[in-house]
């Protein structure tokens, strides 16, 4: 399970990831979890805007160019995706919590039991800093 929070204290809803009874590094969660939201946002005929761990890049929106009635939903590249989010972890964009324990190192792994959530906690940059 995950879940995204917010410094302000806003929390989506917790999601399921199925990786139960596995030893996985903090890489692995980020991947399975962007290539899912990605998975289901083109599941979904790509409707609405995309809610992901990180925003489609700019380069990415302008090639699936606007949209509209007689355009094709836009496709996002899972891969691009992830490398954003893993950049974004690599500045602190946002934080991973696995239950109440900060996970800081892309590398580290941990083993995953039931009812393990994840928190992935998105800073909002401070004005003027």
């Amino acid at each position: 399970m995950y879940a995204d929070e917010t410094t302000s204290g806003e929390r989506g809803p917790a999601l399921g990831l199925d990786m139960a009874g596995e030893r996985v590094s903090v890489r692995e969660v980020i991947r399975r979890r962007v290539f899912q939201e990605v998975a289901e946002f083109h599941a979904r005929g790509s409707e609405g805007p995309f809610r992901g761990l990180v925003r489609p890049t700019a380069a990415e929106a302008e090639l699936n160019g606007p949209r509209g009635p007689r355009h094709a939903p836009p496709r996002l590249d899972p891969e691009r995706q992830f490398d954003a989010a893993v950049a974004a972890f690599a500045r602190n964009g946002f934080l991973v919590l696995a239950g109440d324990r900060r996970l800081t190192d892309l590398d580290e792994e941990i083993d995953l039991v039931p009812d393990l959530e994840f928190t992935f906690l998105k800073l909002v940059p401070l004005v003027g800093g």
